[in-house]
């Protein structure tokens, strides 16, 4: 999927709603528990009731991950079973890699070639060598690393490199010319939106993921402020507030409701 097919699908619903699949078998609904596929059986519900206020879906590859080759079945058979029945949906994978560039390739080969996600986020500690391999892939994203919103972001991505620049702006400059505005994203927490403006500053036409609306306590109205471009260029992701919003049958119709407000408020801001 290019930038025009995305940005068509975010007109078309009037949303830019990236749901993040981080199911926990802990956290599903009593009644799943007993299908031979309980995460997938959640994930399959969710998807149904809102993939027409969602763009993108995000499974979190840990959450899969931790249950070993069941889960592992259950993150391919969601991801299959979106490419199916809804396929303009953007899909992207939260795994967060980067290694030495034969062990990029790799997971490369893992999320684009055997899952067929169209995007893969990305760390960007090791360098260009770790993400080049993931940029091989056309028609494929990465999204990277840059601002992140959890509390230990403040551990490194706000130290001065020599340039007076904050690290995450260092890495936002030195990765710019790895890809382009076709092939690569980048992550900023919402609950940083303020450091928006620096980030456009760098980037300007490049889309952002934002994680951190809702349970996480970011704005929506911050982000659209700080971060909209002429295109939209935002994939705003919100995980637990709408897949958790209920445990009871009803659960899916709830996921909706919580999903709907946000479209609504998406549409009213794009």
């Amino acid at each position: 999927m290019n930038s025009e097919e995305l940005y068509s699908e975010i007109k078309s619903k009037g949303s830019f709603l990236c749901i993040g699949l981080d199911t926990e078998m802990d956290r599903i609904p009593e009644h799943l528990k007993d299908h031979e596929f309980p995460l997938f059986e959640f994930n399959r519900s969710i998807i149904d009731a809102t993939h027409d206020l969602a763009v993108a879906y995000k499974p979190n590859i840990a959450f899969y991950e931790c249950q070993g080759a069941g889960g592992w079945l259950q993150l391919e058979k969601t991801i299959e079973y979106i490419r199916v029945n809804y396929p303009r949906i953007f899909i992207i994978a939260d795994a967060k890699r980067g290694d030495i560039g034969n062990t990029s390739r790799k997971y490369a080969e893992t999320f684009f070639g055997r899952l067929n996600c169209d995007a893969v986020t990305v760390a960007p500690y090791m360098g260009s060598d770790s993400v080049q391999p993931f940029l091989g892939y056309e028609g494929k994203w990465v999204i990277l690393l840059a601002l992140t919103s959890n509390k230990g972001a403040d551990d490194f991505q706000y130290l001065r490199t020599g340039g007076h620049e904050h690290l995450f702006e260092s890495v936002l400059v030195r990765s710019k010319d790895w890809g382009n505005a076709e092939n690569m994203m980048y992550v900023v927490g919402a609950t940083r939106a303020s450091m928006l403006v620096k980030v456009r500053e760098v980037v300007p036409h490049h889309f952002l993921l934002i994680p951190g609306v809702g349970a996480q306590g970011g704005e929506l109205a911050d982000v659209v402020k700080y971060g909209m471009n002429e295109k939209c260029g935002l994939l705003v992701n919100s995980s637990r507030a709408i897949i958790y919003a209920d445990s009871s049958d009803r659960f899916a119709d709830v996921a909706r409701d919580k999903a709907k407000e946000i479209q609504g408020e998406m549409k009213r801001l794009i």
